[in-house]
């Protein structure tokens, strides 16, 4: 039994290093501030280390993480915290939350403009954007994470991607399916 759970924890621990990256972007275009962001991501794998082995026997152990973060966050964040994208202050060691290199985020010409805006999409719209464009999901995994129909993420990802695009200077950086 021993060898069992050090064989479990040693998986954990390999999918936390590998997916550490993206399940902090996630949190903070969720929270929209890094420390409310690690809280998340914490809390999430707090929750995934108890059923660690429900979770690595799933059929998709990362669209489980990211359902069980989207719960958490509908639960105690939404709710809890204010919201927003741009600090406030330049925080010194304020550590800020950095793209991947093919992410198309970091291709923004104006990242602060878009994070802000971003930050005002109602949560539900928001979640549709970031878990739709950002993690680039598919709509059914969508749906499977925000716990809703696909025409539920159809709705919210368009009204939300239509509310960037009318915003002056973000129009030409929202795609939509891929399509400007």
């Amino acid at each position: 039994m021993g060898d069992r759970k050090q064989s479990g924890n040693e998986e954990f621990q390999a999918f936390v290093i590998g997916r550490w990256p993206r399940l902090m972007r996630t949190a903070f275009l969720l929270t929209g501030e890094q420390h409310a962001a690690e809280d998340l991501a914490q809390t999430t794998l707090e929750q995934v280390y108890v059923a660690w082995n429900r979770v690595a026997a799933a059929d998709e152990p990362e669209a489980y993480v990211r359902r069980v973060m989207i719960n958490t966050h509908s639960r105690k964040y939404r709710k809890k915290l204010r919201e927003f994208l741009a600090p406030r202050g330049e925080d010194p060691g304020l550590a800020h939350e950095i793209a991947d290199t093919g992410d198309r985020i970091a291709q923004a010409d104006d990242r602060h403009t878009l994070l802000k805006a971003l930050a005002e999409l109602p949560p539900r719209q928001r979640e549709a954007v970031v878990l739709r464009y950002w993690e680039d999901l598919t709509e059914s995994q969508t749906a499977q994470a925000m716990g809703c129909s696909i025409g539920a993420v159809k709705s919210n990802a368009a009204k939300g991607i239509a509310k960037l695009r009318a915003i002056p200077g973000l129009a030409e950086t929202v795609t939509y399916g891929g399509r400007k």
